[in-house]
């Protein structure tokens, strides 16, 4: 019983020991008190402390004023006061205080960035060397060209602008309307805001690349590769006298000494043959599509004759002899641009005019010497015959009467001719290798017309010339000597550099140049008997 007492004694003891350790509630609110207290103190001391720096921020240096520009712009229209704000730091702000701030803060910015825009900048510095008048050396190499006569060696830089300004305008044709700031500045005063604003918006409803190419060729460089010939699948087995693209289909024609007509569809890939004919015993001089694609003309070397090849038919058909005409060969020929007429170039100066549908004679003309080559107008009224003497001839079509002549400068015998397809221009090929370049108009009114531009880049003699359907590029050929074919930019009476290719000898002696209908392709026959095919890449269409 003892020994029970003394147990619950000691436990009773324990719970009062436990019983007194947790403190009561003063001390903890004493003990926080004392907490709040210890922060205010500090809070009051990093007052201070704030103080004393923004006091000695006020007493800044001119150097610590640039600082504080790069650092918070400019602040030479801030008060002193703000300055000091920002630097004490952000304050706190309710939630519609600070939506009101952030608002204001945006429209500060853009008109800020507005400002920076529209804002005038000074230059920041003025050379006086630039503003004087210096004088130019117009001998050196690079400047030499653009000399008009040898007074000229010293110019000022006023008249090397004017003259670099007259060049440009000479080669582009006249002034480009993008460069015509008047006519801009006009166009902007006519048009109204609203037509403007229209006008944006229908572009941006829009999708669609407007980055395109520039519609005229650029001289110096013609972008071009060179493709499969275009008789690959059956070159002739000689000379290629023609070569020809159809005017409407994407066909080529080749026709040569093999005595053979072969057409081929033209991909500039494969180019497959569609279908070859055979002449017996008719080596082919020139062969010719008809205006409306139907028909393949051909005469030959030593014959009197020639064939027609009617393609829809499938039929050959042999024009034996055409009444009225006495000539021992019939070999060139020209076809009227409407498809009425058929022009036989005879012996001892004589042009003989065939009707188209029936072939037989209308009339006969005649020009003093013998008679090289001829040539339509686009509109098939008139005609150019180029004599051996160097004399051009032209002929009204329907009177069959001659309303000029004129003398082709420079030229001992005449040997091609070819008008352009606009009737802007006339080419005249010489045996000195010179390609005369006429304007129609000139040639109409002058007997002896100064040419626009004389082409002497082959040393052999001008055999054939043509222009591309666009008349920006003319095609001067000669088949006496091998790579000799040069392609003429026509705004600027330049050569492209860059064809033939050098180092790389594929054309050989050309006998034949055609331009595809929108000039896509460009094709030359050579003595191999290969039809040579290249890409124009400037045109993007057949």
């Amino acid at each position: 019983m003892k020994k029970k007492k003394k147990m619950t004694t000691t436990k009773m003891k324990k719970t009062k020991k436990i019983a007194k350790q947790p403190q009561p509630r003063a001390e903890v609110a004493a003990a926080a008190a004392a907490a709040e207290r210890a922060a205010a103190e500090q809070a009051a001391e990093e007052a201070a402390r704030r103080a004393r720096h923004l006091k000695a921020l006020s007493r800044r240096s001119g150097a610590e004023r640039e600082l504080e520009e790069l650092v918070f712009g400019d602040s030479l229209n801030v008060e002193e006061d703000e300055l000091l704000q920002r630097l004490a730091g952000p304050q706190r702000l309710h939630a519609t205080e600070r939506k009101s701030a952030q608002e204001d803060s945006s429209d500060s910015e853009v008109e800020n960035e507005a400002k920076g825009k529209f804002s005038s900048k000074k230059p920041a510095w003025v050379d006086e060397d630039d503003e004087a008048e210096e004088n130019v050396d117009m001998t050196h190499r690079y400047r030499k060209d653009f000399m008009k006569s040898d007074a000229e060696k010293i110019l000022t830089k006023k008249m090397l602008k004017r003259r670099l300004e007259e060049q440009f305008q000479r080669a582009m044709g006249g002034v480009p309307a993008w460069a015509d700031l008047e006519n801009r500045k006009k166009s902007k005063r006519t048009t109204s805001d609203s037509d403007s604003d229209e006008d944006d918006d229908d572009l941006l409803c829009r999708t669609g690349n407007f980055i395109s190419n520039s519609e005229s060729l650029p001289r110096g460089i013609l972008k071009m590769a060179t493709c499969l010939p275009a008789n690959q699948e059956r070159f002739a087995n000689g000379k290629l006298a023609t070569v020809q693209f159809h005017p409407s289909a994407q066909v080529v024609m080749t026709a040569g000494h093999d005595r053979s007509v072969s057409l081929f569809q033209v991909d500039g890939i494969r180019n497959p043959r569609i279908q070859s004919i055979y002449l017996e015993s008719f080596p082919i001089y020139k062969a010719c599509f008809s205006v409306d694609g139907e028909q393949v003309i051909a005469t030959g070397t030593h014959h009197k004759m020639f064939f027609v090849y009617d393609m829809m038919n499938g039929s050959i058909i042999p024009i034996q002899k055409v009444r009225g005409v006495e000539e021992r060969f019939l070999r060139s020929f020209e076809l009227s641009p409407d498809g009425s007429f058929m022009l036989l170039t005879g012996t001892s100066g004589y042009l003989h005019l065939l009707s188209m549908k029936t072939k037989e004679l209308i009339s006969t003309m005649k020009v003093n010497g013998r008679c090289t080559a001829s040539a339509f107008t686009p509109d098939s009224s008139k005609i150019y015959s180029y004599s051996k003497e160097g004399e051009v001839f032209i002929w009204d079509v329907r009177s069959r009467k001659c309303l000029h002549k004129f003398e082709d400068e420079g030229s001992l015998e005449g040997k091609c001719i070819a008008v352009s397809k606009n009737n802007q221009y006339v080419a005249c090929g010489s045996a000195s290798g010179v390609v005369n370049l006429y304007t129609t108009d000139v040639c109409l009114k002058e007997n002896h017309p100064k040419p626009v531009k004389a082409i002497m880049n082959l040393v052999t003699s001008a055999t054939c010339v043509t222009f591309n359907p666009t008349t920006e590029i003319l095609a001067v050929a000669s088949r006496e000597t091998d790579e000799a074919v040069k392609l003429v930019h026509i705004p600027s009476y330049t050569v492209f550099s860059n064809f033939p290719v050098f180092r790389r000898k594929q054309i050989y002696l050309a006998q034949s140049m055609d331009f595809s209908p929108r000039s896509g392709f460009f094709s030359v026959a050579n003595n191999k008997g290969k039809a040579l095919l290249f890409r124009l890449k400037h045109y993007s269409d057949f």
